[in-house]
């Protein structure tokens, strides 16, 4: 199958800046604007660093590397898929768990319609906050955020809430620059344990006040 990509919704080029030891956006306009991931992170600090201190700081330090560098992998392979780029060759040559995290959930991608964005960067100058969103893309006709994951266990839905949040802080972004609404938050979850995908579909706008508290109290802490 092929992807069909809509002109017009070119990513903006927005460089990164260390302020007080933390990263920020930088906007055409000159504006510093935390990370959506640094304002969505405030939600699950206190549980990761309990998290942190049970397992040690070495383990702690080895799974998270190793989950990250997973899930980069997973990325770049749905990022070639997406962009109408053979895939069998680099699939052929992956390791067995890549091919069985992307191969769960290349049906759900398959089902993607019209792709507005991918892998792209955005800002909100009301939100004052910037990031780079996985794709935004038709989802069973409705313009939509889709945020592709990888965990190692499956989980519930309220362990997801960050990403929903995040997830509303893209379709914000979105809506703001290009003056489409965004109607639906997808979150596409690749699982190593059990080798079946997660799907969670949600409304943008149960989210948006928790955004804005997280939003309020990361400028209460750091000042930006």
């Amino acid at each position: 199958m092929k992807f069909n990509h809509l002109k017009g919704y070119e990513s903006v080029t927005l460089p990164t800046e260390t302020i007080d030891g933390k990263r920020y956006y930088t906007t055409p306009e000159g504006k510093h604007y935390p990370s959506v991931t640094s304002v969505t992170g405030l939600l699950n600090r206190k549980s990761i660093a309990a998290w942190r201190k049970w397992v040690g700081e070495e383990q702690a330090n080895k799974i998270s590397s190793q989950a990250a560098n997973r899930g980069t992998r997973y990325h770049y392979m749905m990022e070639d898929f997406i962009n109408n780029i053979d895939i069998d060759e680099k699939l052929s040559k992956a390791t067995p768990l890549d091919q069985m995290m992307f191969n769960q959930t290349r049906d759900i991608t398959e089902k993607l319609g019209d792709i507005y964005m991918l892998e792209g960067s955005l800002y909100s100058d009301e939100l004052m906050m910037a990031g780079r969103v996985d794709c935004i893309a038709d989802f069973a006709g409705k313009i939509s955020v889709i945020d592709l994951k990888t965990s190692t266990k499956r989980k519930p839905p309220s362990h997801c809430k960050s990403y929903f949040i995040q997830e509303t802080a893209y379709a914000k972004m979105f809506e703001e620059r290009y003056q489409i609404p965004i109607e639906r938050i997808v979150t596409i979850v690749a699982v190593e344990e059990t080798g079946q995908s997660q799907l969670f579909v949600e409304d943008p706008s149960k989210w948006y006040d928790h955004l804005l508290d997280l939003r309020s109290q990361y400028k209460t802490e750091f000042g930006l």
